[in-house]
């Protein structure tokens, strides 16, 4: 789990770039750009969106250090029909960090979101 970012006040990423109405506007983003995504928009055709999107926000509002708690299990129960390839998380990844960029992250602190989120790649991949 992310706690603080390396900032000399040491905030947590969720507090440093905004907290939850900045981290909803980056997790909106992020869709737009995984629907658009020929590897991996597929996934979400049939999906609620709105409602992928708050469950998308509770789980990097609490890896980014925010005051949430997104259980591992859940993740990984929440994936476990879809078939996801190494293809496939790498593409959400790829889309993952251009977001994070384009939000004007510092580098240093994608790559600590990224690191969270590969971390995870096992309950997701099968």
């Amino acid at each position: 789990m992310l706690a603080r970012a390396d900032t000399t006040n040491s905030l947590p990423l969720f507090e440093k770039y905004g907290g939850l109405r900045t981290l909803r506007a980056v997790i909106i983003d992020f869709y737009d750009r995984v629907l658009d995504s020929d590897v991996v928009g597929q996934f979400f055709e049939d999906v609620d969106i709105a409602k992928l999107i708050d469950h998308q926000t509770k789980f990097f509002t609490s890896i980014l250090g925010g005051p949430a708690e997104f259980a591992d299990q859940r993740l990984a129960n929440a994936h476990r029909h879809l078939h996801v390839t190494h293809i496939h998380f790498d593409e959400i990844v790829r889309i993952l960090a251009d977001t994070l960029a384009d939000a004007d992250f510092e580098k240093n602190d994608v790559n600590i979101t990224l690191s969270a989120v590969e971390a995870r790649r096992s309950l997701i991949v099968r």
